[in-house]
């Protein structure tokens, strides 16, 4: 684990569980407040001691963003299958980098860059570094995060290059739990909504009442959603009333597109922001794309690609 410092803020890193934020909290609630209070829904120590990247604070999600449709899509002429379970889990989940160690490339008191590399063909038996034609993602890449706590918050630029000799799909993002109260409000500016199907993947996109809601405060127990959101315009703030904070959420380019998980009774949520939308890769195959934006690119080998997202906390 590795721990940033910068005044009262504290963000914990667990490098060896996916390139994870463990937490991020002030170490003094201040007046009136417990001590300490947490921004991000903090790992808990089963969730370290597990290594498991779905008990942290937040997780980069590489080389795609959330779903694949029976873990299976195709890309110039080739299809590509991906490693998968069973029912819901046939979907292949947030690419594999969240489930790899990352190494630790340079730090500081308030910074650390941490470093990634996939090599489709290293043969370590794991089924993400299976070789062309087997389950697994067949394209060489890098990628970096560099993590900054400073006096606005807590910030995280994203970066990846292509190292195969190929064109490669790419899509990127980070995926944060916050903790959730009673009258937690969630604001943001889009577009439109996916609708999903029994199995949480995108099969329309329409207007529908939380994107209004979202325009106004969307106040997280009205609604039951694990939906994407197109047209985001990178900004999302997040109020929690009971405690007098706020935390503003906001991103660059090519991070277009927010998830907003809020299922009733559970103690947190999710507001990500990535840059396709779930199953990106089969709605462009299915031709979505000529009428829609569904996100991701495709790097051209050498090519690299970076983005922003940072948390910054409004204190009473």
């Amino acid at each position: 684990m590795v721990t940033l410092t910068h005044g009262n803020a504290r963000v914990l890193v667990a490098p060896h569980v996916g390139g994870s934020i463990a937490a991020f909290y002030d170490e003094n609630g201040g007046a009136g407040m417990e001590a300490p209070f947490h921004w991000l829904r903090p790992a808990t120590r089963a969730a370290i001691d597990a290594r498991d990247p779905l008990g942290m604070a937040s997780f980069p999600l590489m080389p795609y963003c959330n779903r694949i449709r029976d873990g299976r899509f195709r890309f110039e002429g080739e299809m590509i299958d991906l490693p998968s379970g069973t029912g819901q889990l046939r979907h292949a989940l947030h690419g594999h980098a969240w489930r790899r160690p990352w190494t630790v490339e340079a730090r500081t008191e308030n910074s650390l860059t941490l470093h990634f590399l996939h090599e489709p063909d290293t043969g370590h038996g794991a089924a993400h570094d299976a070789a062309p034609g087997g389950k697994g993602w067949p394209f060489r890449y890098e990628a970096r995060q560099h993590i900054v706590l400073d006096d606005t918050g807590l910030s995280v630029r994203l970066w990846a290059r292509n190292l195969a000799t190929r064109p490669m799909p790419f899509g990127f993002g980070h995926h944060p739990y916050y903790p959730r109260t009673p009258g937690t409000r969630i604001a943001a500016r889009v577009r439109a909504m996916w609708e999903i199907d029994a199995e949480v993947l995108p099969v329309s996109l329409n207007a529908h009442p939380a994107v209004d809601a979202l325009q106004a405060g969307l106040v997280l127990d009205d609604f039951d959603l694990d939906n994407n959101f197109s047209g985001w315009r990178r900004e999302a703030l997040i109020e929690w009333p009971q405690h007098a904070r706020r935390l503003m959420l906001r991103a660059s380019a090519p991070l277009d597109f927010f998830v907003l998980f809020s299922p009733p009774d559970i103690p947190y949520f999710c507001a990500e922001p990535v840059s396709n939308t779930t199953d990106w890769l089969n709605l462009t195959h299915a031709g979505a794309a000529e009428r829609i934006d569904v996100g991701g690119t495709v790097l051209a080998p050498g090519e690299t690609i970076e983005a922003q997202l940072a948390w910054l906390p409004e204190r009473g």
